[in-house]
């Protein structure tokens, strides 16, 4: 019997980590389409709103305005190449009929689900790299805490890779797959903090940013690089775990029934 359970182990082993590493060289194969144009879009964003209007604005929390808005940046990209990798990819397996041969697999659903996972967190982990050393060149960046900047990075790569695994789970088709991104995930990434702080907002509006859940995320990253946020880093944190332990149930669930992919 022990026997038994250890080979099923390395078995689950082995397959685990085969999802994760086919996830990791799909994006790193073509890093000229999936790494190189984040960088230059948030490039764009630092000449932009740092160079151009950030010196019209003036200070922000005690800090230059080039400043208060890298680690919201940052996030953004984060945000963004997390979920776009995990959605991109399993609807691709979808539509491609590949996902069948891991269906068909003896691999335990929570296995698949986090192994899509772990791609997603892979590329915004690395993409957030990326976007921080061109950070570097516009501004300067003296991290506060490493461990809650590293921690809320990480948390929130997780939760957009769950994110997109649902979306690709429930998607027909393609535009399927970009309405979410464009009608959801852009509006509140832009209206999370990134760019200001609700203390400049109106009272009704300040509440309305707090139902935001980009929000507390961006908040909890500044708040590890530079020490502010405009809410409490224990409420960030307890936001962002719940949201993940949501999420993750609801991809269970859906693995499952085999919404999306056994109908």
């Amino acid at each position: 019997m022990i026997a038994s359970d250890a080979v099923t182990t390395r078995h689950y082993c082995t397959a685990f980590a085969t999802i994760v590493r086919k996830e990791i060289s799909r994006f790193t194969r073509i890093w000229l389409q999936t790494v190189l144009p984040p960088a230059i879009t948030m490039s764009l964003y630092f000449i932009i709103f740092g160079h151009l209007i950030g010196p019209r604005i003036g200070r922000m929390h005690g800090f230059e305005y080039m400043q208060y808005i890298a680690p919201g940046i940052i996030m953004m990209s984060v945000i963004t190449n997390s979920y776009s990798n995990v959605v991109s990819s399993l609807f691709g397996a979808k539509f491609q009929r590949h996902i069948e041969e891991i269906l068909v697999a003896p691999i335990p659903d929570i296995l698949i689900v986090i192994g899509f996972v772990a791609g997603g967190v892979a590329r915004g982990l690395i993409v957030g790299a990326v976007v921080t050393v061109v950070a570097l060149c516009f501004t300067d960046i003296h991290i506060s805490s490493f461990s809650i900047t590293l921690s809320v990075v990480f948390l929130t790569a997780t939760l957009f890779s769950l994110a997109g695994f649902i979306n690709a789970l429930t998607a027909r088709k393609f535009d399927d797959i970009s309405i979410v991104p464009t009608f959801i995930l852009t509006p509140l990434t832009y209206l999370g903090g990134v760019f200001y702080s609700i203390d400049l907002l109106p009272h009704f509006w300040q509440q309305a940013s707090r139902v935001n859940p980009i929000f507390y995320m961006v908040n909890a990253f500044r708040f590890g690089m530079l020490g502010v946020s405009d809410i409490k880093i224990g409420v960030a944190f307890s936001v962002i775990c719940l949201m993940i332990t949501a999420l993750f149930t609801v991809c269970m669930v859906l693995m499952h029934r085999g919404v999306g992919l056994r109908s």
